[in-house]
C-alpha cells in the first residue's frame, strides 16, 4: 500500500505565468460575483432626482443583507453585468431559463425614510430613453433597471401629499434634511457660477433675461432658498408656482382625470397594497391596482375587460394580494420621476438598502478638483 499520498508530487509540473493569471483572474471574477449578489452591489448616482442627499457622482455601496438577498431569477448571465455588456448594445443575458424568485432572511425590514434600490418595474420606465415602443425590452425582474428613492410610504399605508407635505396615515411625516423644491430667482444679473460654487448651490436649470431682472429656475433645500434670499443683488426667491388642489397631471399614476385629479404636490389619497389584503373588484381599484394585479402578482392566465378581472377564464369578483408594495419618492420632490408617477414598487423588486458613499466625483467640475473629500465614506440616511 502506497503511504506517499500526502507527499507533493515531485513529478507535477509547475503552472505557467499565464495559467496562474487566468486562474486568479477566474477567483476574482467568482468571488465578487458572489460578493456582489450576497452582501453588496456598487452602485452609482446617475441623475439628480435624490439631491442634495445625493448627488450625482457618488459612488455608494448598497446592502443586500439588510433586507436580504434574492435569489437570481436570470441565471445565463455574464458576471458582474447588468442589462448590457459594458461599453456596448449586447444583451448581457439569455433568457432561456426564468427561475422563481425568494429572498434569504435579513437583518431587517424596509422602514419608511429608508433609502432603497429597486429595479423599476413598469416596461415604460425601463425604456424611457428609447421612443419607439417596438424597441421596448421587457427585462426580468432582477435586470430592470435599478432606480434609488427614499420609501414613503410602507404595505398597508394610506399615502397622500397635501401641498408638498407627504402624509401617511392621517399624520404629517417627518421631511428628509435636504430634501429640495423648485424655485424662481429674480435678481439683478444671472448669478455668477463662483457664487454659486462659495453657497454650495447647484447651477440653475432654467435662465430667462427681462428688463427687470433676470428670472432663474433653481432646485433649493429650504437653507439654500435663505442663502440666496440674503444676497444684496438678489431681488425674490420664491416657490415655482406648481398646479394647485384638484388640478390634473396627466402623467400622473393612476392616469384618471376623473377619479383621480391629483399632481405631484396635491395627490392622494392612495392606499397601498399589502399581503394578503383582499379587494372588491370594480373600476376605482382596477384603474389603481389592475396593472399590479396583471404584471407583477405572478398570475398565468389575467385580463382585465370592460371593468371585470378574469383569472384562469373565470371572472373574479375580489382579490387577494400576494406580496407587498411600497411607494417610494426622490428627495429632489420636483425634479423626480417616482412612485406618483408610474406607482408601486412590488417587494420582489426591492434590491437593497443603500448604505454608504465610498467615493464621490463632481461631473461639471475639471480633474483636479473633481474629488468631492467631505463625501468620502458618509452613511446614507
Amino acid at each position: 500500500m502506497n503511504w506517499k499520498f500526502w507527499k507533493k508530487n515531485e513529478d507535477r509540473k509547475p503552472k505557467s505565468k499565464t495559467r496562474e493569471w487566468v486562474d486568479a483572474i477566474v477567483f476574482a471574477v467568482i468571488a465578487a460575483t458572489i460578493i456582489r449578489w450576497l452582501l453588496m452591489e456598487a452602485f452609482t448616482i446617475p441623475t439628480p432626482s435624490m439631491e442634495k442627499s445625493l448627488l450625482v457622482g457618488d459612488f455608494l455601496f448598497v446592502s443586500k443583507f439588510h433586507y436580504g438577498t434574492r435569489t437570481p431569477a436570470t441565471p445565463l448571465q455574464v458576471p458582474l453585468t447588468h442589462q448590457k455588456i459594458w461599453g456596448t448594445n449586447i444583451p448581457s443575458y439569455l433568457d432561456w431559463i426564468q427561475l422563481p424568485q425568494y429572498r434569504l432572511p435579513g437583518i431587517t425590514e424596509v422602514k419608511r425614510n429608508d433609502v432603497v434600490v429597486f429595479n423599476v418595474p413598469g416596461i415604460e420606465e425601463n425604456n424611457f430613453e428609447e421612443r419607439d415602443k417596438n424597441k421596448w425590452i421587457d427585462y426580468p425582474v432582477d435586470l430592470k433597471t435599478n432606480y434609488i428613492k427614499r420609501c414613503v410610504g410602507l404595505p398597508g399605508d394610506v399615502i397622500e401629499i397635501a401641498d408638498k407635505q407627504v402624509i401617511v396615515n392621517g399624520q404629517a411625516i417627518d421631511n428628509p434634511e435636504k430634501m429640495q423644491f423648485s424655485y424662481v430667482v429674480l435678481s439683478d444679473t444671472r448669478i455668477s457660477d463662483r457664487v454659486l460654487e462659495n453657497l454650495n448651490i447647484t447651477k440653475p436649470e432654467g435662465v430667462d433675461p427681462r428688463k427687470n431682472g433676470v428670472y432663474q429656475l433653481f432646485y433649493l433645500t429650504n437653507e439654500e432658498a435663505e442663502k440666496l434670499k440674503a444676497q444684496p443683488f438678489v431681488k425674490e426667491v420664491t416657490p415655482y408656482k406648481s398646479l394647485g388642489k384638484g388640478e390634473w397631471e396627466p402623467r400622473i399614476f393612476p392616469n384618471d382625470q376623473a377619479l383621480f385629479p391629483w399632481n405631484g404636490d396635491w395627490y392622494g389619497p392612495l392606499r397601498i397594497p399589502k399581503e394578503g389584503e383582499t379587494i372588491q373588484i370594480n373600476k376605482e381599484n382596477l384603474i389603481t391596482y389592475g396593472k399590479i394585479i396583471t404584471r407583477y402578482e405572478h398570475n398565468d392566465d389575467v385580463k382585465i375587460t370592460d371593468d371585470k378581472l378574469f383569472i384562469d377564464g373565470k371572472e373574479v369578483r375580489e382579490y387577494t394580494f400576494k406580496q407587498d408594495y411600497f411607494f417610494m419618492m426622490g428627495d429632489n420632490r420636483h425634479n423626480s420621476l417616482d412612485s406618483r408617477y408610474w406607482g408601486f414598487v412590488p417587494e420582489d423588486h426591492i434590491v437593497g438598502k443603500g448604505f454608504f458613499i465610498w467615493l464621490s466625483l463632481d461631473p461639471n467640475e475639471s480633474f483636479f478638483s473633481k474629488i468631492r473629500w467631505r463625501r468620502f465614506f458618509n452613511l446614507i440616511e
